[in-house]
């Protein structure tokens, strides 16, 4: 057997194989994936895509950025079947998209400038570089958000850099590092059921309600004509959505991975990761204390994720994605490293005879842009299911359902309207293991709901004129009772989904945002929010409340919120 001290360095040893088996393809292909914070671009590529101007399968995000370049390009060969605010906006997004096309960007104010070698732009900011072998381009992030309402206020800024590059025909690297601060209270913890994006926070510095944290980004990627690998740190999202995904939200931390795309048909993609998590669970044997006094060195138990996804373009425009996922603890296994199983039944075959179990599930994601501006989706992600529980009211199977629909430039041009409706029912996205859970510092993985909960989305999105975007919304979400899943307590499956509400959020939205550049924007809101907490279960409607939102935004509230953002 081979030894934990022996395993990591074969681990490694297989690693720069497959790398080099890979990139040594004769192909030209490089791959970059573009943040899905960028929402402005990726609700763009998918309104190209329900007006049958391009195709995309919008299943599994992040897109590499050649991919959306080449949609882009394809875009343009359509300019004619687009409004003059598409127009507008695809020139603009091809500018940014000119080291992926191989052209020279276009600077409103450029500082220096040799030839098609080097470009320093101070609008929109830049630095790009490019000879035979290498290119490059560096660019600045800030950004700046202000909440305030009865209870109080919020600032949240950010800053940092991010740098891709490309080496040779087959090699990409990628950084983005960005620092935030949040003065005030924090926007995200583990239990808040917001959609804001998870860290690892610690104390302000100087003192001060509020926290901050750090998010490094990147990685290392081969790539060729009909697939890449990826070594990488980042966010990851899958299900189609335009509220919260409810396979994977990619609102946790980021973590590390080996991450797999391959499109080897025109009527499949496959998509697959294994991830490095992080348990928050301390590991008493590899635990110590050093011999000067100092305090424990404390060790977290390992904690891995493998996931894959199959998706199927049977008709045209029809993707029927299909896939499962499983965590685990202790050592790298093997079996998890092969991209193409069924995990549940490698689980069955490492764990029999254990005391648990690693943590399994499946997802099925359908999405049909078949009528021509109708994007309609469905995900079913199933925790655990027994076809003895359908029909019976008294027991439930541990799953969580998003269907929804978004109508885009009909009857009106430049405007859209999205329903969505998810329901969750009791334990699902929850493991009585706590190495296992479905989590990565301690924040859920699946829908930011978590389980025992149901939301709608409605929302009406304009976009009159060029680069300015303008969102009326209805959300309505309501957790239910906290049942957990302990280990030997009877049956698991007999808690009624919303037997009692607990907290309640219902908001209307507005949103506008103007688009000066493609990566520079300001933007202001304007919420008018009713959210409660109730006296269920031995806990005070305070003690939800406190559990599920920031302490500014209790009760009934009329919160005004402005910014810029300079980069994604």
């Amino acid at each position: 057997m081979l030894s934990r001290f022996t395993y990591k360095p074969i681990l490694i040893k297989h690693l720069v194989f497959m790398f080099a088996l890979f990139a040594g393809l004769n192909t030209t292909s490089q791959t970059i994936p573009e943040h899905h914070s960028n929402k402005a671009l990726y609700d763009f590529i998918d309104e190209l895509a329900n007006s049958h101007i391009i195709e995309i399968r919008s299943v599994a995000k992040p897109y590499p950025r050649s991919f959306i370049a080449q949609k882009l390009k394809t875009a343009y060969s359509r300019k004619d079947e687009l409004t003059n605010r598409q127009l507008f906006l695809l020139k603009r997004y091809i500018n940014e998209f000119a080291i992926e096309l191989d052209i020279e960007r276009q600077s409103d104010v450029t500082i220096y400038k040799k030839d098609t070698t080097l470009l320093w732009s101070l609008f929109q900011p830049t630095l790009d570089y490019r000879d035979t072998l290498f290119r490059l381009s560096l660019r600045p992030v800030y950004g700046i958000r202000y909440f305030t309402n009865e209870n109080g206020q919020i600032r949240h800024t950010w800053g940092g850099v991010e740098v891709n590059s490309y080496v040779g025909d087959n090699w990409s690297v990628y950084v983005s590092l960005r620092d935030n601060q949040q003065k005030g209270a924090r926007l995200a913890t583990p239990t808040y059921l917001t959609q804001e994006l998870g860290g690892a926070y610690k104390g302000i510095t100087g003192g001060g309600q509020g926290g901050e944290f750090s998010e490094m980004r990147g990685g290392i990627s081969a790539s060729w004509d009909w697939g890449a690998i990826y070594f990488e740190k980042n966010h990851i999202t899958w299900g189609d959505n335009y509220h919260g995904a409810n396979i994977f939200s990619g609102r946790t931390p980021s973590f590390p991975m080996i991450r797999l795309h391959l499109h080897p048909a025109d009527w499949l993609d496959f998509h697959y990761y294994h991830g490095w998590l992080v348990s928050m669970e301390v590991d008493s044997i590899r635990t110590y204390i050093p011999y000067d006094g100092s305090p424990a060195k404390k060790v977290y138990h390992n904690k891995y994720i493998a996931a894959n996804m199959y998706t199927l373009t049977l008709l045209p425009r029809l993707n029927i994605s299909i896939g499962n996922s499983t965590i685990y603890d202790n050592e790298i296994y093997p079996g998890y490293l092969i991209p193409f199983f069924f995990y549940k039944s490698v689980v069955h075959t490492q764990t029999r005879g254990l005391g648990h179990n690693h943590n399994s599930a499946m997802f099925l994601n359908v999405s049909s842009r078949q009528i021509k501006n109708l994007h309609v989706y469905g995900t079913w992600f199933v925790d655990e299911f027994s076809i003895t529980r359908v029909g019976d009211d008294e027991r439930t199977n541990f799953t969580s359902t998003k269907a929804g629909a978004r109508l885009s430039n009909w009857p009106v041009r430049n405007v859209s309207l999205t329903g969505e409706y998810t329901f969750t029912y009791p334990k699902t996205f929850q493991h009585r293991t706590p190495t296992t859970t479905f989590e990565t510092n301690y924040f859920n993985l699946g829908h930011y709901m978590r389980d025992n909960s149901r939301e709608l989305f409605l929302a009406l999105n304009a976009q009159p004129y060029k680069g300015l975007h303008i969102e009326l919304s209805y959300l309505k979400a309501e957790k239910g009772n906290l049942f957990p899943y302990l280990y030997g307590e009877g049956r698991q499956d007999k808690d009624p989904y919303m037997k009692d509400v607990v907290w309640t959020n219902e908001t209307i939205a507005l949103k506008l945002r103007y688009m000066f550049y493609n990566n520079f924007s300001i933007f202001v809101e304007y919420n008018n929010m009713n959210i409660q907490g109730y006296d269920v279960d031995d806990k005070t409607a305070e003690e939800y409340l406190n559990m599920f939102t920031p302490g500014l935004f209790h009760g009934i509230t009329n919160t005004f919120s402005f910014g810029l953002q300079l980069g994604f």
